[in-house]
């Protein structure tokens, strides 16, 4: 028995000896070879020494519309203050395009990876992550997903010289298919030298291209040739001075951004700031998936499939009161502002509340804050959530002549939830509302819809749509805040003001944006879909 003990003792020294002595002489190669930076003369710029350069934000912004900049994504353009290596951007790919079981290998991984040098552990992320995936989910991931994480973290000084050159390359080890659509789409970059990954047919090997990762300053040689950039921005590590050095001008980016600045963000660009405005994005993860969070999350998802139906159960056979009252305490926090029995009194006519459409529960909310059954008309609504739903929910066919009779006929039985904007939107903007609703009554009450998660998403353009009522029932914390406004006054109406049903949508969506703070749009359902499912959104009655 005590040749166990020995073996094992013996295998670990083994294993730290191999890893040592390969890091030992990997850092050897790596002095020897950019050990000449520090004596080629030819190669510093001037009054700057090749192991030190300004910060960023000392960069002048002045007559720069004709300059050329160059600069990586990882390290430079985004903000970090943890050294994951790009990690949280592999999970995302992991998670949302491939599958739970990939992202757990990975998170799995990741104290591995910790002991590899920064080549071995790019190069195992990059397999782990692009193994078997088919390219038409990275693509999905690319346009739809990894858009709204980036523009987080974008890194506010880096981004201000950035805007100002009138030319931006970007040189990055990231693989090409991570980047390039959000950096093309929202940063209007003019190329883009990545990492190049092999596929076969329609899917990824895993494998990087036969000429490796992509080492940047040898790329940036070969693009411009003699010429030099004026402009370079890099992290503070030796592969970013080399890169850097070959230009003009070096500026670099620093892990300390944060210290000392009064919150965790103040480098990172705003809302307002985004150089194009993020409206739609997919993806079930609300957060950046660092490893400590991935860990967290993947512990939660038991736990918040029981909360999940839990939440289900006290919605559906509880009274609503009651139900409120355990949904708060399980973490869902719903508030409801301006609604009285008194607003909706007066009339012998039904009421139809008019909202702004953030998840498929928006219908289940409201009839339990208002105390009373609703009969919600939705579109492309799941069989699942049919049948989970404690209220009456009716299926539309998107046939103009034949929805608006049945909601006809549904208004006439009892009070009725509509959402005009056909599909939800995560961010603060409404989509167009369809006029059909201001066709049917004249009893309209508009209702305005905010929600807030802590883990996951509870819609999807791209995934199983049947999941997301489960998917935002899972988070450990969650809200729901509803505002109901006045009826509308009668000469806002089709039949009492003689407004067309145009102007009184369009009156609608103006009216719930400013009690909301949203910004109206014209963009539609379609609109949404095209961009980030490429289909028309249609879901199959299943």
């Amino acid at each position: 028995m005590a040749v166990l003990p020995r073996f094992v003792v013996k295998l670990i020294d083994c294993v730290i000896y191999q890893l040592l002595a390969n890091s030992c002489y990997k850092a050897a190669k790596k002095v020897r070879q950019y050990g000449f930076l520090f004596t080629n003369p030819s190669l510093k710029t001037p009054n700057q020494h090749p192991s030190f350069y300004p910060h960023v934000s000392k960069c002048s912004l002045q007559n720069r519309a004709s300059q050329t900049l160059v600069c990586d994504l990882n390290g430079a353009l985004l903000s970090s203050s943890k050294n994951y290596s790009f990690f949280p951007y592999f999970m995302l790919v992991a998670f949302e395009g491939g599958s739970l079981f990939r992202a757990i290998i990975l998170l799995l991984s990741w104290p591995i990876l910790c002991l590899l040098d920064w080549d071995a552990k790019f190069k195992a992320m990059i397999f782990i992550s692009f193994c078997g995936l088919p390219t038409k989910n990275m693509a999905s991931v690319s346009s739809a997903v990894l858009p709204k994480f980036f523009l987080d973290n974008l890194n506010l000084h880096a981004f201000e010289v950035f805007q100002a050159t009138g030319s931006r390359i970007v040189f990055t080890s990231v693989p090409r298919v991570m980047v390039e659509g959000f950096l093309r789409n929202y940063l209007n970059v003019n190329d883009v030298i990545g990492t190049e990954l092999q596929t076969f047919g329609r899917y990824y090997t895993g494998l990087v291209s036969e000429n490796g990762l992509l080492v940047k300053h040898k790329a940036l040689i070969e693009y411009f040739g003699d010429k030099k950039p004026d402009i370079g921005i890099g992290s503070p590590n030796l592969h970013d001075h080399l890169f850097i050095s070959l230009c003009k001008e070096a500026y670099v980016v620093s892990k300390e951004d944060n210290k000392g600045q009064p919150t965790p963000t103040s480098t990172v660009i705003s809302r307002q700031d985004y150089p194009k405005p993020l409206i739609f994005h997919d993806g079930r993860l609300a957060f950046l998936p660092t490893p400590f969070a991935s860990v967290c999350t993947f512990l939660w998802i038991p736990f918040g499939v029981l909360l999940a139906i839990y939440r289900i159960c006290i919605g559906s056979f509880l009274p609503y009161k009651m139900g409120l009252f355990l949904s708060h305490w399980s973490g869902l926090r719903i508030t409801l502002k301006g609604y009285t029995e008194a607003s909706t009194e007066g009339t012998q006519k039904r009421i139809l509340f008019v909202c702004s459409h953030r998840t498929l529960l928006d219908p289940v909310v409201l009839s339990a804050s208002v105390g009373k059954p609703l009969v919600a008309a939705t579109y492309s609504v799941s069989r699942f959530s049919e049948i989970i739903s404690p209220i009456k929910t009716v299926r539309l066919t998107r046939d103009r002549e034949k929805d608006g009779a049945e909601m006809q006929k549904l208004l006439s039985e009892g009070d009725l939830v509509v959402c005009p904007e056909g599909t939800t939107c995560r961010e603060p903007y409404l989509l167009r509302f369809s006029p059909l609703f201001a066709e049917l009554s004249d009893e309209i009450v508009p209702v305005g819809v905010k929600t807030w998660v802590s883990m996951f998403y509870g819609t999807t353009a791209s995934g199983l749509k049947w999941l997301d009522p489960i998917m935002f029932l899972m988070n450990p914390r969650a809200s729901y805040d509803m505002v109901v406004l006045p009826k509308l006054p009668k000469e806002m109406t089709c039949g009492g003001g003689g407004k067309s049903s145009y102007e009184v949508a369009n009156y609608v969506q103006r009216q719930l944006g400013d009690v909301l703070g949203f910004e109206c749009t014209k963009l539609t359902r379609k609109d949404k879909y095209l961009m980030l499912a490429g289909n028309s959104g249609l879901v199959a009655p299943t």
